[in-house]
């Protein structure tokens, strides 16, 4: 994996700012893994997953702190989550298949969710997904009834369990217990997003103050970053 560089995290957020999470999530994959440009999109997304918590790890440090509203009070909880618990995870084959009644279906990718990500329809959507997962040209209509489809769900799980990451959490308000979905490549890409622009306001300042290039600046080290900042604001 290639570290990023402040100039990378500003070259992604301006190119990916516009564009659905799960493509800014392959496009910083694709900057941190060069050699794997064309397959992370069909990467399983344990896999998926697992890459990004080890870009986090390496860009952010282990910890990937986010909050949630209560379900039932709407209270804010804050919640963190160890990435190394993430990272050292297995990354799965891309060729990962499961067998449920007969059928084969391959794991979901990045790419599987983009194709339905704007269907509005949960049912259709999921419809959608088991026929591009399943290696046959066309599957009966028995593969869609409610049973079927949640015995590939569960097997899909088993199989790729980074797939989805969900946290269980309690309220201390109102005592309500609730699950959690952490999307790894929103998470991400906030942290992303912030680092790049505080990056920019730091330019701004010290190009404004010393009239230095934003190359200039950014060829620095952070901490000779902030103390040049530091003299200026005082």
């Amino acid at each position: 994996m290639r570290n990023l560089t402040q100039s990378d995290f500003i070259a992604l957020w301006e190119t990916g700012r516009s564009l659905h999470p799960l493509d800014q999530g392959i496009l910083a994959l694709q900057a941190a893994f060069p050699e794997m440009q064309s397959v992370v999109a069909d990467w399983p997304l344990g896999r998926r997953n697992r890459a990004l918590a080890e870009l986090h790890f390496a860009a952010f440090g282990s910890a990937l702190r986010g909050w949630t509203a209560c379900r039932g009070c709407a209270e804010r909880l804050e919640f963190e989550i160890d990435g190394r618990n993430l990272e050292k995870n297995l990354a799965l084959d891309s060729e990962a298949c499961v067998m449920v009644n007969g059928h084969r279906y391959r794991l979901p990718t990045s790419r599987d969710l983009a194709a339905v990500a704007r269907e509005p329809d949960a049912d259709t959507a999921a419809r959608l997904l088991l026929q591009q997962c399943s290696t046959a040209h066309e599957l009966p209509e028995s593969a869609f009834d409610e049973e079927q489809m949640e015995a590939v769900g569960e097997s899909m799980a088993a199989a790729d369990p980074l797939a989805e990451i969900r946290l269980g959490l309690d309220c201390p308000n109102c005592g309500v217990h609730f699950e959690e979905s952490v999307d790894l490549p929103s998470f991400l890409w906030a942290e992303m997003e912030a680092r790049a622009k505080r990056a920019l306001m730091e330019v701004h300042t010290l190009a404004s103050a010393y009239g230095w290039s934003q190359a200039e600046i950014l060829s620095l080290t952070s901490a000779r970053r902030q103390l040049y900042v530091e003299m200026v604001r005082a």
